[in-house]
C-alpha cells in the first residue's frame, strides 16, 4: 500500500463520523482510531508469511483533525425544503466525492432536463478509490442538480431532484 493511499484513508476517516477503522489486505493491516484529543492514531503492520522470524513493522501516524472551510458556501437542501411533492430526491448512499461523469473528459451522465429511468446511472460517488455508480431509482426528468462536480458529499445528502412521470 502506498503512503498516498494511507493519507487518503486518514483524511476520509477524519472527515467521517467513524471512531475506528480497520483495513486488512495481503498481509497489510491498517487500524485507525480517533481519540478524545481530536487526533487519529494509525498503526500499519506488514507481515511476511514466508519468514516468521521477522517482527512486524509498526508505524505510528498522528494527524490533527483539520476542518477545511469551503471557499464558497455549501447549501445542503433537504427533502423538507422541497415544496413540490411530485419531486423525488436522489440522495447519496455514502460519504465520498461526487462526480457527474466517468472521467474528466467524458460527458456528464445527466444534466437538467435529462429523462431518466429507474436503472439510469446519474453520477458516481468515489469513496476510498472505489467508484460507486448511483442510479436514479425512479422514472422521470432531472429538474435540479444540487451538488457540484468534485464536491465532497455526506451520507444522505440530496444530489438530484427528479420530477416523476
Amino acid at each position: 500500500m502506498k503512503i498516498q493511499e494511507i493519507r487518503e484513508i486518514i483524511k476520509l476517516v477524519d472527515q467521517s463520523s467513524l471512531d475506528e477503522f480497520l483495513y486488512e489486505s495481503e498481509g497489510t493491516k491498517i487500524k485507525l482510531k480517533k481519540n478524545a484529543k481530536g487526533t487519529v492514531n494509525s498503526t500499519s503492520e506488514t507481515f511476511d508469511s514466508s519468514s516468521i522470524v521477522e517482527q512486524p513493522k509498526q508505524v505510528e501516524v498522528k494527524a490533527p483533525i483539520v476542518q477545511e472551510i469551503p471557499k464558497e458556501p455549501v447549501v445542503v437542501e433537504t427533502a423538507e425544503d422541497v415544496a413540490d411533492s411530485s419531486l423525488h430526491t436522489i440522495i447519496s448512499p455514502m460519504v465520498g466525492t461526487f462526480y457527474q461523469s466517468s472521467s474528466p473528459d467524458a460527458a456528464a451522465y445527466v444534466e437538467v432536463g435529462t429523462k431518466v429511468s429507474s436503472d439510469s446511472i446519474v453520477c458516481i460517488v468515489e469513496a476510498m478509490k472505489l467508484f460507486n455508480e448511483i442510479e436514479a431509482e425512479i422514472d422521470g426528468e432531472v429538474v435540479e442538480i444540487l451538488v457540484k462536480d468534485g464536491q465532497l458529499v455526506e451520507y444522505g445528502q440530496p444530489l438530484f431532484l427528479v420530477k416523476g412521470n
